[in-house]
């Protein structure tokens, strides 16, 4: 007996022994250069790993004789399915450029860098990485938005250095998405998965994948309406990947605030049809005495890869929004302010100075369809239809400074929509020429965009003090010294007659930008775009036919880049190119008699020039990522002055500087922190000079800064717990400073501290977060005043599948 089971023992033991098992290899792009941090894993399962700095890998402990597929992902390159039998030694894979895989596969979430996204297709419009990329951009991933409990999408922009808000959203017509200063000038989030895209009112960040703050002018690429001279904001949602699987979330907290959201993704058997599905309900009331938001959402997206060369994506979202207007305090721009500051202002935060019957709602959707195909292993071709439209109905207020201590309101009856729509086409390629690579992409656009406009007039409904007391003023004034509600707006507003305007305009573009490496240590980028602008008026205005014009421009972009350790340190430098047509005004000769006529104003285009110079390293094997650079970035012809007194004699110069760092030190260790300086100045304007020397109106604050770490355990008795914690904050600054007549008012400077704990496995996430954990009192604003939300607590719980 005492031998059958020695035999037996041996027996198992050897059948354990041969089932440990290993499949190693390699993966290379189509130029024989390996890729770093390539997803290689099991089909259908969680278990793989990621290539090292040559582009090795091994997954060991598997079954010998077991046949399995293994799935070789990486952002820019097609996805590859590769039949092996275990074990397999030295696979040598090569992966082809072609769509980008926008869900990534996390291997092992206490190991990755997840605040940190090294590479992707959209900045440049070819997949380059982020260390041989001359252009400067900050990514806000999906896992830090998951790690701070996100519910706004201001809040994820706190994570990008040198964002400051001025604007929250407003929900109305053409700007509803609310503003932010980047490098010194105002921006809007109207960039979504690359292609221009509406984003009025409220964005639901359940379905962003990530967010890219491309920095500097990006004319070149991108055209002038979806950017600025700072920068531009792009929303990548999230897109159907291989597999099966998803999250639903339940989230709770301060202010009334709920949530339900949820992300399923399915893929046929063929493995060729994938089908995502986001969804989901949010709503919270006002930290004051009134006010809400509430958003619901579904995004449906499908890709259909047809075979190895042609795939087919199409992504929609349908969002709508029903919110009470924030608070903004209009500073007065043409008269001396009787205050300074908050304190002499003497605002009692608590209050709304709005009624919850008087809100607004944003019915939002897009579109975006897309063919990608692989015209030979060099070359591909990618073909984009894209479109939305966004609705504002309901109420629009404001609140601005008449006098002393006075504040008038005023509302509009909103009834507006816009139109977009949008194609593109582009041909990339990766090929030598002799010895030198090339990346080039080549591409057409055409955007048409229509807003039409059926709002009512404004009128005053009653002028309030900062402490919310109602003061009854002579009938001269324009108010009807009504209370805020419906009723009374809807009366004020019977005879207010209606604008009825649309306005149309197109753009077509044409762009060519060339990566080229003269050594593998030093390459260079070159590009240049043909912009044509065609604005066509108000074709319900017969007068404004007068203000249609076309005109032409031209905007070169150019960089290098050179890598004294290769993949690991870079040193760069860039010149970019930005534009804006500024649209020619019909006004009055004389406000006073408009019996005398119009008179038509006209502008040339503004335009700005940065240059750029700084150092990217990505070390310790992808576990420290930094970025710092300086820049300079000079605008003429600049507009100073708002409506008829509008006068094209700037220039402003903003320069400073910016750091970020991305670090992954330990295992379940993510860190990330930034800072930012920048000096923007008014160096001209002969019809302003008051103004010169003078911080640019937009500029927000001179200092900017955040920090955000989380930490998990990785064993012992807290085992899948993990904390997190961080801060950000700005400098005080004068939002008044373009405006000398009205005097100064200085917005405080601040630091939000915000924690969080959490417990996550491969099945559930569980996390309580604490906003401004130190209850601080702050306020945002450009030539306004809009107090920010105090301390919040927040509970998520995530079942995922």
């Amino acid at each position: 007996m005492k031998r059958v089971l020695l035999a037996m023992f041996l027996l198992i033991t050897l059948a354990i022994t041969a089932q440990k098992s290993q499949i190693s290899g390699k993966v290379l792009d189509n130029n024989n250069n390996p890729l770093v941090g390539v997803n290689v894993i099991l089909k259908n399962s969680k278990i793989g790993t990621q290539t090292d700095i040559d582009g090795n890998f091994e997954i060991s402990n598997l079954t010998e004789g077991k046949q399995e597929s293994i799935v070789i992902s990486y952002v820019g390159f097609k996805t590859q399915t590769v039949a092996i039998t275990v074990p397999q030694q030295n696979i040598s894979i090569t992966l082809f450029e072609g769509n980008e895989l926008l869900q990534e596969v996390i291997v092992d979430t206490n190991r990755k860098n997840k605040f940190s996204r090294k590479k992707t297709a959209y900045v440049a419009k070819l997949p380059l990485r982020s260390i041989e990329n001359s252009q400067v951009y900050s990514t806000i991933t999906n896992q830090l938005l998951v790690s701070q409990n996100v519910t706004n999408f201001s809040d994820a922009l706190k994570n990008a250095v040198g964002v400051d808000q001025l604007w929250p959203s407003t929900g109305r017509s053409g700007d509803g998405a609310g503003y932010y200063s980047v490098r010194g000038f105002s921006v809007q989030p109207q960039l979504v998965n690359g292609m221009p895209g509406i984003t009025n009112g409220f964005i639901n960040p359940s379905n962003v994948e990530r967010v890219e703050v491309i920095k500097g002018p990006s004319a070149t690429l991108f055209g002038s309406t979806v950017t600025s001279y700072g920068g531009l904001i792009n929303i990548v949602t999230k897109k159907p990947y291989k597999g099966t699987g998803g999250n639903i979330t339940v989230g709770a907290g301060s202010f009334g605030f709920k949530k339900l959201t949820a992300d399923i993704n399915t893929t046929d058997e063929s493995q060729k049809f994938s089908l995502r599905l986001n969804a989901g309900f949010q709503s919270e009331d006002s930290f004051q005495d009134a006010g809400f938001r509430k958003s619901h959402f579904i995004a449906p997206a499908i890709s259909y890869q047809a075979n190895d060369k042609l795939t087919f994506n199409l992504s929609y979202e349908l969002s709508s929004t029903d919110q009470t207007n924030q608070v903004f305090l209009f500073l007065n721009r043409a008269a001396p302010l009787t205050f300074k500051n908050i304190t002499e202002l003497n605002y009692n935060t608590d209050l709304s100075l709005t009624n919850d019957d008087v809100s607004i709602k944003n019915p939002t959707q897009n579109y975006r369809g897309e063919i990608a195909y692989k015209i030979t292993d060099n070359w591909s071709s990618q073909t984009i239809i894209a479109g939305g439209n966004a609705k504002s109905q309901g109420y629009y207020t404001y609140l601005y400074n008449l006098r002393a201590n006075m504040f008038g309101l005023y509302a509009q009856n909103t009834n507006a929509e816009t139109n977009t729509f949008n194609l593109q086409q582009n041909f990339t390629g990766d090929f030598k020429i002799g010895t030198i690579r090339n990346r080039l992409v080549v591409g057409v656009d055409y955007l048409k965009s229509q807003t039409i406009d059926n709002s009512s007039n404004w009128r005053g409904i009653h002028v309030v003090n900062p402490q919310g007391q109602v003061i009854p003023v002579p009938a001269n004034f324009g108010f009807a010294n009504l209370p805020i509600n419906k009723a009374n707006i809807n009366s004020v507003l019977a005879s207010a007659g209606n604008v009825n305007t649309d306005v149309n305009q197109n753009i077509f573009g044409a762009y060519i930008s060339d990566v080229v490496n003269i050594l593998p240590e030093l390459s260079v980028m070159a590009g240049v775009r043909y912009d044509r602008f065609n604005y066509k008026g108000d074709e319900n205005n017969p007068l404004d036919d007068a203000t249609a014009y076309t005109k032409s421009t031209l905007s070169p972009k150019f960089g290098v880049v050179y890598q004294p350790i290769l993949n690991k340190v870079s040193v760069f430098a860039n010149y970019q190119n930005g534009f804006s047509y500024v649209n020619p005004e019909l006004t009055l000769i004389d406000p006073n008699n408009p019996a005398v006529g119009t008179q038509l104003l006209s502008f040339d285009l503004e335009r700005a020039n940065q240059f750029e110079t700084g150092i990217k390293t990505n070390l310790f094997n992808n576990k420290l990522e930094t970025t710092i650079s300086y820049y300079n970035i000079l605008v003429s012809d600049k507009i100073i002055g708002f409506g008829p007194s509008k006068v094209q004699d700037g220039k402003v110069k903003s320069q400073g500087i910016e750091i970020e760092a991305n670090a992954n030190p330990i295992d379940g260790l993510n860190v990330r922190g930034g800072f930012s300086y920048n000096d923007s100045k008014v160096l001209e304007s002969a019809s302003n000079p008051a103004i010169i020397g003078n911080r640019f109106g937009e500029a927000g604050a001179k200092f900017n800064y955040n920090f955000w770490a989380d930490y998990k355990f990785g064993q012992g008795t807290l085992k899948n717990f993990g904390i997190s914690g961080g801060f950000n904050g700005a400098s005080d600054f004068n939002t008044m400073e373009n405006y000398p007549i009205s005097g100064e008012f200085i917005l405080p400077a601040y630091t939000v501290f915000n924690a969080a704990v959490f417990y996550e496995n491969n099945t559930i996430r569980a996390s309580v977060n604490v906003n401004n954990l130190t209850n601080e009192t702050y306020y945002k604003g450009w030539s306004t005043v809009t107090p920010q939300q105090p301390r919040a607590i927040y509970g998520a719980l995530t079942y995922k599948f």
